[in-house]
C-alpha cells in the first residue's frame, strides 16, 4: 500500500470531530488558523507543502492517530514509525484538556468567559477546542500562561488543573541525575564512537548499552581473554577503576534539606500502572547472527506473574524487530497515565554496546526507549516513577572469582547475555534503570531456569515487598543474590547494576492475594 493510499484510508476513517483535533494539534505547524483547513486532505496537503508529512517522513500522522487514540488504525496502515515528538506539550495539552471537558462544563466556561470572548464565539455549537483558540487569538492562554485557564477551572472543574500542574512541571529546570553503579568508574563525558558487535554477542542474550552508563575515561586491558573463541570488544575493568574518584562522583542533592527524610512516591491511584514486557526469543531472520535465547519464556512468566501480583496491568510484545518494539514504547507513553501511579518496562534481548536488538538484528538504543516516558512527550508521567529493567550484558569478559586463565567456551545450561553500556542513565527525574550487569561483562541465562538476574528480582519483590522495603533496597539485595552465583566451572560471576534518578522511595503496596510461585 503506498503512501497516498494510507492518507486516502485515514481520510475515510477519520469523523468530523476527529478531523478538527488534528488541525487543532497542527495549529503551531500550519502557521494560520486552523479553522481555515477545509477537509483532512486539505491538511495533509499543506502539511506535504511543508515537508512535514511525505512516504520518508511518515511520522507525524503516526503521532497524531496515536494521541487522538486510534491506535487500531495506526496498527491497520502500517504506521509504526515513531521515533520522536513533532506535536508540543502545549498543544498537547489542550487537546487532552478538551476531551475531559463534559458539555456541562464546556458551558459553564463560556459563562465565564462571557466578558473576555465575543458572543459569537461563546454560541452552543462552539466546541472546545474552538473556545482554546480564540482564548489564544485574545492572549488569555499561552505555551508559558495558563492562569486565566486555571482560574476557570478552579470555579467549574479543580481536578482539571492537574493536568496544568503536570505541564508546568516540564517547562521547570529538572533535578541532576542520581546513579548508582556498581564497579565502574564514570568519566564526565559519554563516548561518540559506534559500538561494534563481537561475535560473543551473536551467543548470547541482552546487554546493557552503554547510554546508561558514560565510558570509563580509561579503561584497563590486562584482562583481554574472551568466551568461546571469540575476539573481545569490550575489556575488563582493572581493579583500581572500580571506584569513580571522588570529583567525578556527583553528590546527593535534595530541594529539601530538613530531618525530613526521602519521601515515598504515592501509591494511591485506581490504577498501579501498565507493565510491558518486551521478549525477543526467536532470531532466525535477523540480518547478523544471533541464537535463539532459550530460557527467556521462563523470565517472561515470573514478570508477568509478579507485576500482575502487585496489581500492574501486563503487555506483552513477544519477537518485535525495531521498529515494532519502538511503536510498542511510543504507543504507551502517549497513553493517559493520570490515573496510573507509575510505569514499568521490562526488555529481554540480544544486546550490544549502547542497545538492544530487535528480532530483525537492528539495535534500538536504550535512551529510545526510555525518551517516549520523558516529560515532554508523556505529560502524565511527571513526577511519577518509570521504572526499566534491562536482561543484558554490558560485553563479553565473564567476571572471576579467582585470577586465572579464561575458560575456551561458556558451558551450558548457562549462556551469557551480551551488550555493552555508554550514556545509558536515561535524562530527567524519577527513573529507575535496572540493568542485569555491570558494564564491559556478560550476564547468564540458563535454558531451564531462565536469567539470574531476572529470576533473583521476581523472587525478591516476593520476599521483600509484603515487608514494606524499597525498590532500591530490594535492587541491592538482588545485588547480593546474583552476586553469589557462578556457572559450575567455578570461575564465572555477574553483578548487576542499578542507576537512577529517583527523588523518593519506590514502595510498592503489599498485594491482598497471595504471592505467586515461581519455577526453580
Amino acid at each position: 500500500m503506498d503512501f497516498q493510499t494510507k492518507l486516502l484510508d485515514v481520510a475515510k476513517a477519520l469523523s468530523r470531530d476527529e478531523v478538527k483535533a488534528l488541525t487543532f494539534l497542527c495549529t503551531d505547524l500550519l502557521g494560520k488558523n486552523p479553522n481555515m483547513v477545509e477537509s483532512v486532505s486539505d491538511l495533509f496537503s499543506r502539511l506535504a507543502d511543508q515537508d512535514r508529512l511525505s512516504p520518508e517522513q511518515p511520522q507525524l500522522l503516526t503521532e497524531l492517530l496515536l494521541i487522538i487514540q486510534r491506535r487500531r488504525l495506526v496498527r491497520e496502515l502500517n504506521l509504526c514509525d515513531l521515533h520522536s515528538s513533532t506535536i508540543s506539550p502545549y498543544r498537547k495539552l489542550l487537546y487532552d484538556l478538551s476531551e475531559e471537558i463534559t458539555n456541562d462544563t464546556l458551558r459553564d466556561m463560556k459563562f465565564l468567559l462571557n466578558k473576555d470572548l465575543s458572543r459569537r464565539k461563546l454560541e452552543e455549537n462552539v466546541t472546545t477546542l474552538e473556545v482554546f483558540l480564540e482564548m489564544e487569538q485574545k492572549d488569555l492562554i499561552n505555551d508559558t500562561d495558563l492562569t486565566s485557564l486555571e482560574t476557570i477551572f478552579k470555579s467549574v472543574c479543580p481536578m482539571l488543573n492537574e493536568h496544568i500542574n503536570r505541564y508546568k512541571a516540564t517547562l521547570e529546570p529538572r533535578p541532576g541525575i542520581i546513579a548508582q553503579e556498581v564497579g565502574r568508574a564514570r568519566s564526565q563525558s559519554c563516548s561518540s564512537k559506534r559500538p561494534k558487535i563481537s561475535q560473543c554477542e551473536r551467543g548470547s542474550s541482552l546487554d546493557v548499552p552503554n547510554e546508561l552508563n558514560p565510558p570509563l575515561s580509561n579503561r584497563g586491558t590486562e584482562n583481554k581473554s574472551t568466551i568461546s573463541l571469540v575476539k573481545s570488544d569490550a575489556l575488563e575493568i582493572p581493579p583500581h577503576e572500580l571506584k569513580a574518584p571522588p570529583d567525578e562522583q556527583p553528590p546527593l542533592t535534595t530541594t529539601n534539606t530538613n530531618s525530613e527524610g526521602v519521601g515515598t512516591y504515592p501509591m494511591t491511584r485506581s490504577k498501579r500502572g501498565v507493565c510491558v514486557i518486551i521478549n525477543n526469543h526467536n532470531f532466525s531472520h535477523s540480518t547478523v547472527p544471533l541464537k535463539v535465547r532459550e530460557g527467556t519464556m521462563v523470565d517472561e512468566k515470573s514478570l508477568k506473574d509478579v507485576f500482575e501480583w502487585l496489581g500492574f496491568e501486563v503487555q506483552i510484545h513477544r519477537d518485535t524487530d525495531k521498529q515494532r518494539m519502538v511503536s510498542a514504547l511510543w504507543e504507551l507513553g502517549m497513553a493517559d497515565h493520570s490515573e496510573m501511579d507509575c510505569v514499568v518496562c521490562c526488555v529481554l534481548s540480544h544486546g550490544l554496546e549502547g542497545g538492544v536488538y530487535g528480532v530483525d538484528g537492528n539495535v534500538v538504543k536504550i535512551r529510545e526507549l526510555t525518551e517516549p516516558f520523558n516529560g515532554k512527550n508523556c505529560p502524565t508521567l511527571i513526577g511519577k516513577p518509570k521504572l526499566l529493567f534491562i536482561q543484558a550484558c554490558q560485553g563479553n569478559n565473564s567476571q572471576r572469582a579467582v585470577n586465572i586463565e579464561e575458560d575456551s567456551r561458556v558451558f551450558d545450561p548457562h549462556i551469557s547475555d551480551f551488550t555493552a553500556a555508554k550514556e545509558s542513565i536515561p535524562s530527567g527525574a524519577d527513573y529507575l534503570l535496572g540493568m542485569a550487569t555491570v558494564p564491559s561483562f556478560v550476564s547468564f541465562r540458563q535454558r531451564d531456569k531462565g536469567t539470574w538476574y531476572i529470576q533473583s528480582l521476581c523472587q525478591n519483590l516476593i520476599d521483600l515487598v509484603p515487608r514494606g522495603e524499597d525498590l532500591v533496597t530490594i535492587l541491592t539485595k538482588v545485588n547480593a543474590d546474583v552476586s553469589q552465583k557462578i556457572v559450575h566451572d567455578g570461575q564465572k560471576k555477574q553483578m548487576p547494576q542499578p542507576a537512577f534518578s529517583l527523588r523518593k522511595k519506590v514502595v510498592f503496596p503489599i498485594p491482598q492475594t497471595p504471592p505467586p510461585s515461581l519455577l526453580h
